[in-house]
């Protein structure tokens, strides 16, 4: 007997189908996700575009939020690896909660929250991805998916 893909892992598009706030936020949660090496991708990234001290506040301010997400979360998030082009159910919903919350559309990004987080936790993490997602509406040049390296299995926990 199959169960199928793991809930919120199974392919809902592409990430190339997203506006850049979205894009950036499943990219970001994919590097962040893969421990030092991407996070260090993702600092260099993040300085690079806003120099050393912001580059380092908005590293933190995602850190918060992930970690709030792990904390709070109703389940684990599922994700695809860094490089994979296909847009998982989870990613999907992180990205969509990022870019309301980067508009401003603190009600839409509170109800989408509330589809993955505890609901006194979503006030907390709109804010962050407020703050975060702002930011990535203004980088000049919007971060891309690097080309995979791997091949699959596509979706990590």
């Amino acid at each position: 007997m199959s169960i199928g893909p793991i809930r919120g892992g199974a392919p809902v598009g592409f990430v190339e189908e997203l506006g850049p706030v979205e894009a950036g936020a499943v990219l970001y949660l994919r590097l962040w996700s893969d421990g030092p090496s991407g996070q260090t991708t993702m600092f260099h990234g993040l300085t690079d575009a806003f120099g050393l001290d912001e580059g380092r506040r908005l590293m933190n301010t995602f850190g918060d939020l992930v970690l709030l997400c792990a904390q709070e979360g109703r389940r684990r998030l599922m994700r695809h690896r860094v490089g994979c082009p296909c847009l998982g159910g989870d990613e999907s919903c992180f990205a969509n909660f990022v870019g309301y919350a980067a508009e401003g559309l603190h009600d839409d990004a509170m109800f989408i929250a509330a589809t993955f987080l505890i609901p006194h936790s979503c006030p907390r993490a709109v804010a962050l991805a407020n703050e975060f997602g702002m930011a990535l509406g203004r980088m000049k040049h919007q971060p891309v998916l690097p080309a995979a390296t791997t091949p699959a299995p596509a979706m990590v926990q």
